[in-house]
């Protein structure tokens, strides 16, 4: 924790400008963080207490909370003060800071006291952010969180609806999970536009990296994002939502989930702050690139003693169509309109529809006999999937694929459980000599065959004056 840093932004927060301060306010917090520090905790709410701006208060209200991440009853001397202040927004504090301390817990006490909060505060926003808190303790057990939550998403007040749908897309993100996406469905629907906004973006985190044959549900989604995106009488809150959720589910080239554990197992502190900072686009949407932290890429990467990735086949115990990328959408194209003929005497419109009944009757005979055909096709191309598929190092492996992977070639020996995913080091047990992958040589678009030459050298120092 670097305490040059935090005296330079405490000096920026100082200068009392909203805009400056409210950024001050959140990086003092992200560089004490989890430091429990009692003078930099005195001294942010102290001000928060003094200062007029409401946009400064933001900024300390998240900043106090990173300052006690994962410290546990630590922090309930704070909580407790700042759950009892006057002030709503360091009542919200109060709640991020019990998400926090104890985030990936499921901690009983802290629960029922976010709980409590959700359903007795006069102010909406304390109310919304204690409802997210819940995705925050929960996300290590996700199959408890839509229990905990069913009723809230039901509730009278769209802030507490919309802070369950949050909720459950942070604590069942990319589980697929079937009883979130049921108390997600009814949402999308919701008449209030920031509810229908966080539905989606919700609805993303627990789809990101399913497939349709994994979550049938993702059909459906995916494709309400898509008229949401392109409706143009759906409002602006609700499209905003829509297009955070198309990058969401398709996030790194579908290539990453949203995660905030690591692979072991253990709480992520970089997704779980970037995942608290991600909800406050609320105030300020440049904050949602924030999400990027709790992205982790899914791949299996092989390595041999030397840290280069030797050629090696993984074996899949799975169908292709199971894990794999979704298809790639198409692009419809436009039908030219036939101009029609003004005038058209009556024997020869008589004359063409008998032959068009003619040819139709001959076209459906035809038809009858393809569609038998297509169908047999289609029946022997379905048979035809294999049950496993092998993988070429370094492969995409996604979380759930993980369990059925399995090393093929016999010449190495995995270090570590491929279960666990990412890098693994492989011991060449053979003797022979590795295989190497080639390095991907990547061309530019706008690239010549031409060599540019040699940079030009800078120029000679000069004094620069104003005359």
């Amino acid at each position: 924790h670097r305490a040059d840093v935090y005296e330079q932004l405490k000096f920026c927060l100082y200068q009392d400008d909203a805009v400056t301060g409210e950024a001050a306010g959140l990086a003092m917090g992200l560089t004490m963080l989890g430091s429990k520090s009692a003078s930099a905790i005195e001294d942010m709410v102290a001000y928060a207490q003094e200062t007029q701006h409401e946009k400064i208060l933001r900024g300390l209200a998240v900043g106090i909370s990173l300052v006690m991440y994962g410290r546990l009853e630590e922090a309930d001397p704070l909580i407790e003060t700042l759950s009892q202040d006057k002030d709503a927004i360091l009542r919200r504090s109060g709640m991020y800071t019990i998400a926090m301390a104890y985030c990936g817990t499921g901690n009983n006490k802290a629960i029922r006291k976010l709980l409590h909060v959700a359903v007795s505060d006069v102010n909406d926003d304390v109310r919304r952010a204690a409802v997210m808190g819940l995705g925050f303790l929960l996300f290590k057990q996700p199959d408890h969180c839509p229990g905990v939550v069913q009723l809230l998403s039901e509730s009278y007040n769209p802030h507490v609806r919309y802070g369950a749908a949050m909720a459950l897309g942070i604590a069942c993100s990319g589980t697929g999970n079937k009883e979130a996406l049921g108390l997600i469905e009814p949402m999308k629907n919701d008449p209030v536009n920031y509810v229908r906004q966080g539905a989606l973006i919700a609805s993303a985190m627990v789809l990101v990296q399913q497939t349709e044959v994994t979550c049938p549900k993702v059909k459906d989604f995916r494709s309400l994002y898509a008229s949401v995106i392109s409706d143009k009488h759906e409002d602006v809150m609700a499209k905003f939502g829509a297009i955070l959720a198309q990058g969401i589910i398709d996030a790194g080239g579908r290539n990453v989930t949203v995660s905030l554990q690591s692979r072991t197992g253990h709480t992520n502190m970089l997704g779980v702050v970037g995942m608290l900072v991600f909800c406050q686009y609320w105030y300020w949407f440049p904050l949602s690139h924030f999400l990027s932290l709790a992205f982790q890429p899914t791949a299996l990467i092989g390595l041999n003693k030397d840290l280069e990735m030797p050629v090696v086949q993984f074996r899949s115990n799975a169908k292709p169509s199971m894990y794999g990328y979704p298809p790639n959408l198409e692009e419809k194209k436009k039908e030219d309109k036939e101009k029609v003929a003004t005038a058209i005497l009556s024997i020869t419109v008589k004359q063409k529809r008998k032959e068009a009944e003619r040819k139709k009757k001959e076209e459906e005979k035809m038809e009858v006999e393809e569609k038998k055909d297509e169908d047999k096709d289609k029946k022997e191309e379905k048979k035809e999937e294999p049950l496993f598929e092998h993988l070429s190092n370094p492969a995409r492996v996604v979380k759930s694929q993980l369990r059925v992977v399995k090393l093929e070639d016999e010449k190495y020996e995995a270090v570590k459980d491929l279960g666990i995913g990412g890098i693994v080091i492989l011991n060449n047990v053979s003797g022979e000599k590795d295989t190497i992958v080639e390095p991907m040589v990547v061309v530019k678009a706008d690239s010549k065959d031409e060599e540019e030459g040699t940079e030009p050298e800078p120029p000679q120092p000069f004094l620069y004056s104003e005359d």
